[in-house]
């Protein structure tokens, strides 16, 4: 065999790497004589992916907003898996931190333009007849969009700001979920009812957010950035990278889907409310809850008009 040489050093490799996991080069190399050529359309599972955009009426436009949300949690996926690798780096620098925080936001920038897909990219009598459809589920479900703050900052930082100086680290995480910033969106403080929407989204999610906060309550964007040598928290690119992760996830893009719910809202052919029937304004706006991942890496001045400019 004329390559004789080239596939002695890779198969002196792949044997040092079956011996390590008790295996049996020859048994591996034996399967590869049966085993089909990759192709694209397996390899990212095209034909499932394609029959999940499942539609609830006739109307064309479902389509648009159906495969946007797809779209939009699986970036969300590839944004926790690259926070995951932030929380579990077990040598974790300036420089490696900066490069996963800048992935993210690109992830975020993406999402923020796409928002003229939903604005631009739906008929608005379309889309007011078949939101009807969609009641009581809403966009604000989305459990991975909750862990990805878990994951990004302390949970205090999550807390309705009417219960914050109630709540530390010694808190409960039952009690803690209970005062979360967006529980405003579905319950009543005062009598302590929740909505059809938050109850269904409790009943699936609940379980798996306790755990996912007790996960990350030491290990999230904020905890590891804390870890880090006082030299490499000083570092201005780090920073710099930390501020605009931030503000891109907390006022761009969210000003970018507050528009967007707006502008079919608001369009004068429905009853102005969202479909999981949330008070939408107060929820969404930045200067009513004020999410903010890393208080302590801005100025007063500017926790204090915090969403106000836009």
């Amino acid at each position: 065999m004329s390559n004789q040489e080239n596939f002695d050093p890779i198969l002196k490799e792949l044997q040092q790497k079956y011996k390590a996991i008790d295996q049996d080069t020859h048994t591996h190399l034996e399967g590869l004589l049966y085993s089909k050529p990759i192709t694209y359309w397996d390899y990212i599972q095209t034909d499932a992916l394609l029959n999940l955009q499942i539609q609830r009426t006739t109307l064309p436009d479902e389509m648009v907003f159906i495969a946007y949300h797809q779209i939009n949690e699986l970036i969300f996926k590839m944004i926790l898996w690259e926070i995951q690798q932030v929380a579990e780096n077990e040598k974790l620098d300036a420089v490696y931190f900066e490069n996963k925080l800048m992935r993210i936001s690109r992830y975020f920038d993406m999402l923020t333009t796409s928002f003229d897909i939903m604005r631009e990219g739906m008929a608005v009598e379309q889309y007011m007849k078949f939101r009807h459809t969609l009641t009581p589920a809403s966009g604000f479900q989305s459990a991975q969009y909750r862990m990805i703050e878990f994951a990004s900052t302390e949970l205090i930082n999550l807390i309705d700001f009417r219960f914050r100086a109630t709540i530390d680290r010694d808190t409960p995480f039952e009690h803690a979920f209970e005062h979360l910033y967006w529980q405003a969106a579905g319950k009543d403080y005062n009598t302590g009812k929740k909505s059809t929407l938050l109850v269904n989204f409790e009943k699936r999610y609940k379980g798996d957010f306790i755990r996912f906060m007790q996960t990350y309550n030491t290990k999230n964007l904020w905890s590891r950035f804390k870890e880090l040598p006082a030299e490499d928290q000083k570092d201005e690119n780090l920073i710099k990278a930390m501020r605009h992760y931030d503000y891109t996830v907390n006022i761009t893009w969210v000003m970018a889907h507050y528009n967007a719910a707006r502008h079919y809202i608001e369009s004068g052919t429905g009853d102005g409310e969202a479909t999981g029937g949330s008070d939408w304004k107060k929820y969404m706006h930045p200067k009513y809850q004020r999410r903010i991942f890393f208080p302590e890496l801005w100025s007063k001045e500017e926790l204090e008009n915090w969403g106000q400019n836009v």
